[in-house]
């Protein structure tokens, strides 16, 4: 356990910084379960191969996450100075967002609900 009060041991952690590139997307319109069928395609590849994979992907959610692969790559190489062959995606995952309630009116003067998910789908890069 940590030592020290309570202040200062956030302090502490939050004076470490991430310095690995990032790229983040809140509140896109795509479900955590269908972004992660893309998400987990590209986990561990270096950054061509992650970007042919979403480009010749069928699925919505491949479409937000091919802008954020290069969005994360241009702020690895504006911001750090890193070289773009060498970048693979190190990490990459979607939390649950909110969820916008909608309502379908049925038959005999019933209503079924529609959720329609939103999630916040997170890129980070680091170099080989």
């Amino acid at each position: 356990m940590a030592t020290g009060h309570r202040s200062q041991i956030k302090r502490e952690r939050n004076a470490v910084k991430d310095t690995r590139p990032s790229a983040k997307l809140s509140y896109a319109r795509v479900s955590v379960q269908k972004a992660c069928f893309v998400l987990d395609a590209i986990r561990g590849k270096s950054l061509e191969e992650a970007l042919g994979i979403v480009m010749y992907n069928p699925r919505y959610a491949s479409s937000l996450i091919e802008k954020l692969l290069k969005s994360a790559a241009a702020n690895a190489q504006n911001n750090n100075g890193m070289d773009p062959s060498k970048l693979f995606v190190e990490e990459c995952f979607a939390n649950k967002g909110p969820t916008m309630k909608r309502v379908h009116p049925r038959a005999q003067g019933r209503a079924y609900r529609i959720e329609k998910r939103m999630s916040h789908i997170t890129v980070i890069l680091n170099e080989r």
